[in-house]
């Protein structure tokens, strides 16, 4: 076979290009920023003086985890350091927790967050959902309509806190 259509390793197989950013600013929580720390510090500290193993699955996670390293190494440069508590409290703002009740009185219980932290099954919603754009803003009664796929969503608000957690109804 030609070499022509050998693809060499040069260099860290870990140093491959990086996905594109995301075009938005990266806004963390306290919390938020000092999860990325934690994590890119257990990967260096991982990698610290290794260097790539031949063996494919161990050369493999090696790979995986120097481009974690790095795609995190390059967030915390991006990161914008955002604390509720320096928000007013009396409407909804970046890293808030929200509760927020439904026409037939379903509650539901929301922390607006970065893009990073977000988990919905959680209720951790990133700053850029259309519910989080929809309660941004908002005071303790007011209405907003969350925007959905399925169909418009009336919530008012009815409770806001920068820190965990609001009492359980």
């Amino acid at each position: 076979m030609s070499r022509a259509f050998v693809k060499e390793q040069d260099g860290d197989p870990g140093d491959e290009p990086l996905p594109p950013d995301s075009p938005h600013p990266l806004y963390v929580t306290p919390d938020g920023l000092a999860a990325l720390q934690a994590r890119a510090n257990e990967l260096a500290a991982g990698l610290e003086g290794k260097k790539p193993p031949s063996e494919p699955a161990a050369a493999e996670q090696y790979r995986r985890e120097k481009r974690e390293w790095r795609i995190l190494e390059r967030k915390l440069d991006r990161a914008i350091l955002v604390d509720p508590a320096k928000a007013p409290g009396d409407v909804v703002a970046f890293g808030h927790w929200v509760r927020a009740e439904d026409d037939e009185g379903e509650a539901s219980l929301y922390r607006i967050v970065g893009e990073d932290q977000a988990d919905p099954a959680r209720g951790q919603i990133s700053w850029l959902s259309p519910l989080a754009q929809a309660l941004t803003g908002a005071a303790v009664e007011d209405r907003v309509v969350w925007r959905r796929p399925i169909g418009d969503l009336a919530v008012t608000v009815t409770e806001i806190a920068a820190s965990p957690p609001l009492e359980e109804h």
